[in-house]
């Protein structure tokens, strides 16, 4: 089994302070294999705000993929906007815009759906699916393939499909050649997971959705601050929901979903949770 910590939207600019520590020290005894952060970890692409946000996740355990998201464009600068896009991020937190980790059971792939053309909305493009198709190529079919991105690629039907990534069909077509398992989002400050069934009715293939809320923003929309812990076997995932608890000052477990694969589709499953020991 492998264990993913998945971190979005973090907004360092308008970060609630008291969450970090709490968040750094559970994240530390979970002990995951993998961090993931999908994008937006600043609020307006200020130098200030990828220092402090490289500072702190420094301080997360290794290896981490990590995938810029709208708000690490500068907005209101128009030059940087247009023609150096991502130069803050590329110089304070990586310069590796689609990051990879690959392991004995694992692949994870970060992809950068960000686009300085849009204020909020989100891309994938041909270059990036071929490159896509290229990682995958030739891995063991045991190695259970996971998308990482900023923007998503579902949404429950009551989010509006405007905030999909866009592109999308035509880069799910290509997840369905290369078996690809798990899709790893942000954007929406929202909690959510699912699969990718009723929105892309492929024969025998139906992708598992997880969508993360923000872990450490003052920017709530009805949802407390939450992140995922993402258990992952070959025939099975479990998603566990932190979300912070004002009273206890800390983050707790709100939920757990069970998920199976059933050739290569993904669906919920509701008995027989494996054990977090967090």
């Amino acid at each position: 089994m492998r264990t993913l910590v998945h971190l979005s939207d973090l907004h360092f600019g308008r970060v609630d302070e008291k969450l970090l520590a709490p968040l750094r020290e559970l994240v530390e005894r979970i002990a995951p294999d993998v961090v993931v952060v999908s994008g937006d970890l600043t609020q307006r692409a200020k130098s200030e705000e990828f220092e402090a946000a490289k500072a702190w996740l420094d301080t997360l355990p290794g290896p981490q993929i990590i995938v810029p998201g709208n708000h690490d464009i500068s907005l209101y600068n128009v030059f940087r906007r247009f023609l150096q896009p991502l130069t803050r991020y590329k110089r304070y937190i990586t310069d590796d815009l689609d990051p990879i980790y690959v392991d004995e059971e694992i692949a994870v792939l970060g992809v950068n759906t960000a686009r300085s053309l849009t204020f909020k909305d989100g891309r994938v493009n041909d270059e990036q699916v071929a490159m896509i198709r290229k990682q995958l190529d030739g891995l063991d079919p045991a190695i259970t393939r996971i998308i990482v991105t900023h923007h998503p690629f579902d949404l429950p039907k009551t989010e509006d499909d405007d905030d999909l990534v866009d592109r999308a069909p035509m880069a799910m077509k290509a997840f369905a050649d290369c078996g690809v398992d798990l899709l790893l989002s942000g954007h929406m400050h929202t909690s959510h997971a699912g699969n990718t069934s009723e929105r892309y009715q492929m024969s025998e293939y139906a992708a598992l959705v997880v969508q993360a809320g923000t872990a450490t923003s003052t920017r709530g929309r009805g949802e407390v601050n939450s992140f995922n812990v993402v258990r992952v076997e070959h025939e099975r995932v479990e998603v566990d929901r932190y979300g912070w608890d004002e009273v206890g000052m800390r983050f707790s477990l709100m939920k757990t979903e069970p998920f199976l694969r059933t050739g290569n589709i993904w669906s919920g499953h509701t008995e027989g949770l494996m054990a977090s020991g967090i």
